[in-house]
């Protein structure tokens, strides 16, 4: 195991892995690397061909991110998600290439999400998608280069958020409670490093799909909450990422305005849920601002002009607000792929949906 980083956290958790793998009867060696300096590369694979003897398998997980449009990108974070995303994974499968050309069933893995070409998924998010989409380029190009030397070159993307230290950072408890667990993406790619470069290349491949294709349909063990259930949706970053089916309320009809919408919720709002929420949320929908006043009495909602503020602002289309309200789409991953801007206190934002929650669909409506 050849394991690339620049952290020394990672390090640490890598350790813990050496041992958990050495106790299962495996060999592994963690090394620490920043993959933007070829040097550093090139150790750790010497390293690496030192004490296996050669390199059968490249996986590009190694990524920077920074969910922020063109006009608030810092040119610094800009070349960093460059630096290790596109440039990373580019290099370090170059380097590793003249290893894998001498491996019986050689494989390289980008975790990274098949092409879209729709322009709103780049738009919130430009310079993470140009560092990203470099990495999904490289699987087009190399798969097609490196056939004739049999080396595999595919792309594994989640359908769900992942259960890991960065999504916790972008979305706290709540996207962690939304995700599944980083083995989903494991089995998944030891199911791909079972196929040949004739029987698999140049896919981009989602996980659950590639378990449920090897004939793995129970799930359920993946969640991080157990029980939970999926429904596709697009996204930015979390391409083809899902939004988790809840109990929300679900109208009988689609309500026709804006104002429909929020009085259908605002009518079953009470003086304990006002105290207990102690929020002014203010909604962007597509231009139309909403105030929803949950602090005094039994709250309020009323339309109001661009220079109004609250304590959580929530930027969206309107039909993503119609899809919270009806239980089609989850806020957690909508904000986690782009579809709903958040600003203010994040935690706020999702006791919304909470709230939205817990009203059942018959005794409500």
């Amino acid at each position: 195991m050849l394991a690339i980083s620049d952290s020394v956290f990672t390090l640490c958790l890598y350790l813990c892995i050496l041992h958990t793998v050495e106790e299962a009867g495996g060999l592994c060696l963690p090394c620490v690397v920043d993959i933007r300096f070829e040097d550093q590369i090139s150790k750790a694979i010497e390293q690496t061909v030192d004490k296996f003897g050669g390199i059968d398998i490249l996986v590009n997980n190694a990524g920077a991110i920074g969910l922020t449009g063109t006009l608030n990108t810092a040119m610094k974070r800009f070349d960093l998600m460059m630096g290790i995303n596109a440039r990373g994974s580019f290099l370090t499968s170059k380097l590793c290439i003249p290893h894998l050309k001498k491996a019986k069933n050689p494989h390289i893995l980008n975790i990274t999400p098949p092409l879209n070409m729709r322009p709103n998924w780049y738009a919130e998010n430009l310079a993470y998608a140009i560092s990203k989409y470099g990495v999904t380029l490289s699987v087009l190009g190399m798969s097609e280069e490196f056939k004739s030397d049999r080396i595999a070159v595919n792309a594994l993307w989640p359908r769900t958020a992942i259960g890991t230290a960065a999504v916790e950072a972008l979305a706290g408890d709540i996207g962690i409670k939304y995700s599944r667990k980083p083995e989903i993406m494991a089995d998944a790619a030891y199911i791909i490093f079972q196929h040949t470069c004739d029987q698999m290349t140049g896919q981009f491949m989602i996980d659950d799909e590639v378990l449920m294709n090897a004939g793995i349909t129970d799930l359920d063990c993946y969640a991080v909450t157990p029980g939970t259930k999926y429904e596709k949706v697009q996204g930015p970053y979390f391409k083809r990422a899902d939004a988790l089916v809840q109990p929300l309320i679900i109208p009988t009809t689609t309500p026709n305005s804006l104002h429909d919408i929020f009085i259908k919720f605002t009518n079953h709002i009470t003086v304990d849920i006002v105290k207990e929420t102690q929020c002014v949320y203010l909604f962007d929908i597509d231009g139309d601002h909403w105030l929803l006043e949950l602090k005094n009495g039994t709250g309020y909602i009323k339309q109001v002009d661009k220079s109004a503020t609250g304590d959580v602002e929530m930027t969206m289309e309107k039909s993503v607000l119609i899809g919270l309200f009806s239980g089609k789409i989850n806020a957690a991953a909508a904000y986690m792929n782009g579809k709903l801007k958040i600003k203010g206190n994040l935690e706020k934002a999702m006791e919304l949906e909470r709230l939205i929650n817990s009203m059942t669909i018959n005794s409500k409506l």
